[in-house]
C-alpha cells in the first residue's frame, strides 16, 4: 500500500470510529507500527488529526479565529443557546465564557429576567448592552485577540472575588477518553479556574466538537455538571461521555 493510500486508509478509519490505535491500524494494514507512527506524525503536521499516546484522533475546527467560527454549526449553537438561557434562574450570578455558543445564550435571556452576569468576553459584554436588567461585570486583564477574551494573571485575580452560582464553558474538545480541552493554555487556565469556584458547571458543545480533541486541558468530565448538545453531535461519542459519568444534556429534546 502506497504512502497516500495508507494516509487516506487512516483519515476514514478516524472518521469512522472517532480514534486511531497504531497497533490495530499496523496489524490490519500489514505494516510496522513505526510506519503507522509517521504516517500519523505527517497527518498531525497537515492539521489533519491530533497525536495522542498511541494513534490519534479527531482534531477540533474549533481551534479557528473568533470571525471564522461564527458561521460553523450555527443553527446548533442557537439551539444549545435559548435552552442555556432556560437554566439561569433570576437573581443569580452567572459567568458566561467567550465564544459563539455564549453570544446565543445572551442573545436569549428573558427580557424580563434580573441577574448578574460575570464575562471576560468583550463580545457577550457587548451584546448585554441593551440588556437593562442584567447587571454586567466585565473581567479585565489581557486581551487574547484569537478569542476575544481577557486572559492571564490579572484576568485570574479578578475572577478569584466572585462566586459564580452557574458558568456556561465553551470548549473545542470533547472526547470520552481524552476529556475536555481547548486551543490555548491561557484560555483553559481561564476555564479551569471559573469551573472550580462556580457552583455549577455546563459546556456548551455543538457536534464539530464532540469526539474532537485540542492541545490543553480544561478539566476533568468529573468536574462538570452537565454538556449541552444537541442530536447532531455523534451518538456514540455522547454514549461514551455518558458511560465516563458525564450528564448529556439535549437541547433540542428539552426545547418548548
Amino acid at each position: 500500500m502506497l504512502v497516500q493510500e495508507r494516509k487516506a486508509h487512516l483519515l476514514r478509519l478516524l472518521a469512522q470510529t472517532g480514534s486511531v490505535v497504531a497497533t490495530d491500524a499496523s496489524k490490519a494494514m500489514g505494516v510496522s507500527e513505526d510506519t503507522i507512527r509517521r504516517d500519523l506524525r505527517e497527518l498531525a503536521k497537515d492539521g489533519q488529526l491530533k497525536r495522542v499516546h498511541g494513534g490519534a484522533v479527531p482534531l477540533s475546527p474549533a481551534v479557528a479565529p473568533f470571525a471564522n467560527r461564527v458561521t460553523i454549526a450555527d443553527d446548533e449553537k442557537a439551539e444549545i443557546g435559548r435552552h442555556a438561557a432556560r437554566m439561569i434562574e433570576p437573581g443569580q450570578l452567572v459567568f458566561l465564557d467567550g465564544g459563539t455558543t455564549a453570544l446565543h445564550i445572551a442573545r436569549n435571556l428573558a427580557p424580563d429576567l434580573r441577574a448578574t452576569v460575570i464575562t471576560h468576553s468583550l463580545n457577550v459584554a457587548l451584546e448585554l448592552m441593551n440588556h437593562h436588567n442584567i447587571t454586567v461585570e466585565i473581567v479585565g486583564g489581557r486581551l487574547f485577540r484569537h478569542s476575544v477574551v481577557t486572559v492571564g494573571a490579572a484576568t485570574l485575580a479578578w475572577l478569584s472575588r466572585y462566586r459564580p452560582d452557574i458558568c456556561f464553558i465553551g470548549a473545542t474538545g470533547l472526547h470520552p477518553d481524552q476529556g475536555i480541552t481547548t486551543g490555548d493554555s491561557e484560555e483553559a487556565e481561564v476555564k479551569r479556574f471559573i469551573i472550580s469556584i462556580s457552583g455549577a458547571a455546563y459546556i456548551l458543545a455543538s457536534s464539530e466538537k464532540i469526539g474532537a480533541v485540542s492541545a490543553f486541558e480544561i478539566t476533568e468530565l468529573k468536574n462538570i455538571d452537565g454538556i449541552i448538545a444537541t442530536a447532531k453531535a455523534e451518538k456514540a461519542t455522547l454514549t461514551g461521555l455518558e458511560h465516563r459519568g458525564c450528564r448529556v444534556i439535549r437541547a433540542d429534546e428539552m426545547a418548548t
